[in-house]
């Protein structure tokens, strides 16, 4: 059979098309040509050789060897043609569309050079681990110089604490305070105070159904003489006595219960003839509202009603407060007043009244009691967590087994801690008791980039060495860890813009 010459190759600005047209007789391929970019004509459609008609079967003919063939990446294949017998139609080759080439939007942009970057630092690590085992050791020795600068003994404000800096309430209270002024060393008035100030309460209870006798009233006496008597030592030799210390009107300390003190100065009173809520004593009325409990009263009697029964009575001790001066010697006495009170119960052998008490400083006391019992349970979650974090890491192949890189992980979260608590001492920023749980926080998404690392570790080849797998590791954990990074980042940033001061940095403290 003669040779077909097969059609011309397209020129390389137009690159052909193959499309299939159905037709009444059967299927044709043609190729189509598409527009050149070059010009905007489009070549017409040629049809190619049809398929041959069937033919007695006999041995096919070979293909010439010496035919030229068609060059370049667009051209089309040369087909096989055979002598005797038709290709099948459901064997026909599909034909192969060229397509042009696409220009594709790179995405890692940022991917790229992280994992170049952190590619070249875990081949550093690998090439001079001593530099970067040494180099962090002694910049946490550094920064944890800061420690020295962290008081021992330093009052813990909660207001100060637990409420935000600038809010409405503070504005509303210096508005009152300009405008209602107090004078606690000469005209104290507890209804005019716009802020709590320093005190000791009693509340007496009776052990019979009222303590208006003389009896009780008492013992009530001997404890309050027993609580006006304490004295506090100074480590310069002098004392701190209540006198010194308590809130006064003219030149009196204000008395802690108005009805005690009228018994307490004339023994015959009467107290079963005690008007309530006003008693008139000696012409000068007393108030007695928020001094007695568990009250009943009988018909009206002067400015009020017969105070039949009181169940129980409060004894309100004011100190000083306004004077900064005069606020430290107040918390001292109530500081001794705490420490002395069980053993003034214990000596007075009370019998008639049970007592119970309370201070300005207790909620502050009960909120570093309660840290100081939670600290043992942090201690046990440290352990858990770093117990859970070394074992995880554990394989009974001695290779793959990478329970000491999790424990240096672990100590790695630790000397992180010692160095931004020191840094922040070394630059003024004080130490609450707030943040004492921060370690555990930090311990927890510390190690989370640790267990990445180590998985990459794992897909590593056995046969490089140990700066080549470094550096693999590396670039592969770059966008994870610099995601987890900057979310934490965020995170904690959120935390420091609020408006609680523990969360801020203040001045720098005095320094001894």
């Amino acid at each position: 059979m003669p040779w077909v010459e097969p059609e011309p190759g397209p020129s390389p600005e137009q690159k052909p098309k193959l499309t299939k047209q159905d037709s009444a007789t059967g299927s044709e391929w043609y190729q189509k040509s598409e527009e050149s970019e070059s010009e905007g004509n489009q070549p017409p459609l040629e049809p190619l050789a049809s398929p041959r008609p069937p033919e007695t079967p006999g041995p096919p003919a070979l293909e010439r060897d010496d035919a030229p063939l068609p060059e370049g990446d667009d051209a089309s294949p040369r087909p096989s043609v055979l002598d005797d017998a038709p290709l099948p139609e459901e064997e026909t080759p599909e034909p192969r569309a060229i397509c042009r080439h696409r220009h594709r939007c790179h995405t890692d942009c940022l991917e790229a050079p992280l994992s170049r970057a952190f590619q070249w630092l875990g081949w550093q690590v690998g090439a001079h681990p001593w530099i970067f085992l040494l180099a962090p050791l002694m910049l946490t020795a550094a920064l944890g110089t800061g420690f020295l600068y962290l008081p021992e003994e330093e009052e813990e404000d909660l207001e100060k604490q637990y409420t935000p800096v600038g809010g409405p309430a503070k504005a509303e209270r210096r508005f009152v305070q300009g405008h209602f002024t107090t004078n606690d060393s000469y005209r104290f008035s507890a209804s005019r105070r716009s802020t709590e100030a320093n005190f000791a309460s009693l509340l007496v209870v009776s052990y019979s159904d009222s303590l208006l006798d003389p009896a009780t009233f008492a013992e009530v006496s001997k404890l309050d003489g027993a609580v006006q008597d304490l004295r506090v030592a100074r480590e310069n030799g002098s004392q701190i006595q209540y006198q010194q210390v308590c809130a006064r009107y003219r030149a009196l300390c204000v008395r802690p219960n108005p009805l005690l003190y009228a018994w307490q100065v004339d023994k015959t009173l009467n107290l079963s003839s005690i008007s309530f809520p006003i008693y008139n004593h000696g012409g000068h009325p007393l108030y007695l509202t928020g001094f007695f409990g568990g009250r009943i009263l009988g018909g009206s009697l002067g400015m009020g009603h017969l105070l039949l029964r009181a169940k129980a009575m409060r004894l309100l001790y004011y100190l000083k407060t306004e004077d900064p001066e005069d606020s430290v010697q107040s918390k001292q006495w109530l500081t001794h007043f705490l420490e002395q009170f069980t053993n003034i119960t214990n000596t007075l052998a009370l019998k008639k009244i049970e007592v119970v008490h309370f201070t300005s400083l207790s909620r502050q006391l009960e909120f570093q009691a309660t840290s100081m019992t939670v600290i043992p349970v942090f201690h046990l979650a440290y352990v858990l967590i770093i117990l859970f974090a070394v074992t995880s890491c554990f394989r009974f192949d001695c290779i793959r087994n990478k329970m000491c890189v999790a424990a240096f992980g672990v100590i790695s979260a630790f000397l992180a801690v010692v160095s931004g608590f020191g840094l922040l001492l070394h630059i003024g920023v004080p130490f609450v008791i707030i943040v004492a749980n921060s370690p555990f926080l930090i311990l927890g998404v510390g190690v989370d980039d640790m267990f990445i690392m180590i998985s990459a570790w794992h897909k590593t080849s056995l046969a490089d060495d140990i700066p080549e797998r470094m550096s693999n590791v590396y670039s592969k954990v770059a966008v994870s860890i610099t995601i987890t990074t900057i979310t934490n980042i965020l995170a904690f940033y959120t935390g420091v813009m609020s408006s609680f001061r523990q969360q801020m940095f203040l001045p720098q403290p005095k320094r001894k």
